[in-house]
């Protein structure tokens, strides 16, 4: 789960009895991430944290995202800012607790405008509006363990799917959570199969026009995530 600003792994004794949060360490989230440095360095590589508390684990997956995103593409703006979103676009996370989505999502957006900032001087309306509707999108109040959203609605969990598919341009699709995890659904049919049998693809609940993706939030506001 993510790390609480003062450093200490714990906020308070009651959340840990009655939702098991215990905030991870910087220095934990740094020695996993390496692990998996390859897939940290791909703009478009999707990651979940399905107990993100306030973001720890993906505000430093997208610190390095940025990173070698402003490494390949910093002396082009508009490259830098079609590849920074598609960053922000890859990282997804769940939380029972609707402070620790907001603290996410927050802590998301400073990291991305501290790039912005670096690169391109500052953060566009535009580009601005683009990155917070996806965060909205993207980190979701809602329960890991039963696929529901955690605002008493019973709602699926349901994330969109950002694909860039070149010029700027994005699809958008929606999937609930449970279709994602549902890898084997039939004997003998997988998600993801290399082996040449048959695999398993999810049907997506919801298809959106391409856009180009300073426009991502003009396609779905009615579909804001709490």
């Amino acid at each position: 789960m993510g790390k609480h600003p003062s450093n200490n792994q714990i906020v308070s004794r009651e959340r840990v009895a009655e939702h098991g949060e215990v905030y991870t360490s910087e220095r934990e989230v740094n020695a996993m991430l390496d692990l998996v440095n390859d897939e940290t360095q791909r703009a478009d590589s999707r990651f979940l944290e399905p107990a993100c508390g306030n973001g720890n684990f993906m505000v430093e997956i997208l610190r390095r995202k940025l990173r070698a995103v402003t490494a390949r593409y910093g002396r082009s703006r508009a490259e830098w800012a079609e590849k920074a979103v598609c960053a922000v676009c890859s990282v997804y996370g769940i939380d029972i607790l609707a402070d620790n989505v907001a603290e996410a999502r927050r802590r998301l957006y400073d990291v991305f405008a501290d790039s912005a900032e670096a690169v391109l001087g500052g953060v566009s309306p535009e580009l601005g509006r683009t990155v917070g509707y996806v965060l909205q999108r993207n980190v979701i109040l809602g329960d890991a363990l039963t696929l529901q959203s955690a605002d008493g609605t019973g709602r699926p969990i349901v994330f969109s799917e950002w694909t860039f598919i070149g010029g700027g341009n994005v699809k958008r699709r929606d999937f609930t959570l449970d279709a994602l995890l549902k890898n084997t659904p039939i004997e003998g049919l997988n998600l993801f199969s290399d082996l040449g049998d048959e695999a398993f693809i999810p049907l997506p609940v919801k298809e959106y026009k391409i856009v180009n993706f300073l426009n991502l939030s003009d396609n779905g506001q009615d579909q804001l995530q709490p």
